[in-house]
């Protein structure tokens, strides 16, 4: 999922910087004025595991790679606005440090795995979870569900992001200046491996994780 640099314009890379940047601002505010203490370690924790979740990824068809994130799982232990950081962090380490995902990018990929995923995850699960007790089956069940469609729905959009750039920049002669797969490629190519593989894998971590948590902490289950 990750967007290396060269398949979006300098336009769309500069657009999703400019999108994420009050985003950033917000996340900082939020989570410095609502973070409890003992939640404080588990954001380098959070950092350290959708890092490494992430490092494990399949190329895609396309220049792209595949692979779950964590996010959802994350954004119930410690808010989206708390996993929007942790996912940021580990996004730009692995720009700078690693070669994975571009650096020009950082600010759509972050768009999608940091904002997009956690978000949409998140309140997916809290939907599902509405007035279940901490404890119960149906709460993990809609963690697991929330997951999944939170990796796809940021899947989606990357997709998405691929797709245009042949429709908004290329020669007069029609050949695309950026990424050169459509939509019609670049959509399915995104979609399917995380429907079929990705999105599952995040399901059931996240399913098995806070059903641990329901047992042996379920305080720390928001």
């Amino acid at each position: 999922m990750h967007i290396p640099d060269g398949y979006l314009s300098p336009q769309t890379g500069g657009f999703f910087y400019l999108v994420m940047a009050p985003l950033w601002i917000a996340a900082s505010k939020i989570v410095k004025r609502n973070l409890k203490a003992r939640q404080v370690p588990y954001l380098a924790f959070g950092a350290s595991f959708v890092f490494v979740v992430m490092m494990f990824n399949i190329p895609i068809p396309g220049g792209s790679t595949g692979h779950a994130v964590g996010g959802t799982l994350v954004a119930i232990l410690l808010g989206p606005w708390a996993a929007m950081i942790m996912i940021t962090v580990a996004l730009v380490v692995q720009a700078l440090l690693f070669g994975d995902g571009g650096i020009t990018a950082i600010g759509a990929n972050c768009f999608n795995m940091a904002f997009i995923l956690p978000f949409a995850g998140y309140y997916i699960y809290k939907f599902i979870s509405m007035n279940s007790a901490k404890d119960s089956f149906r709460r993990a069940l809609a963690a697991g569900i929330g997951a999944y469609f939170g990796l796809n729905t940021a899947a989606l959009s990357t997709g998405i992001q691929f797709g245009i750039q042949p429709l908004l920049h290329h020669t007069s002669d029609g050949k695309a200046l950026y990424c050169p797969y459509g939509l019609n490629i670049a959509l399915p190519a995104m979609l399917l491996e995380h429907m079929l593989l990705f999105g599952w894998l995040e399901a059931i971590i996240t399913f098995l994780v806070i059903r641990y948590l329901q047992k042996d902490d379920p305080g720390l289950i928001l």
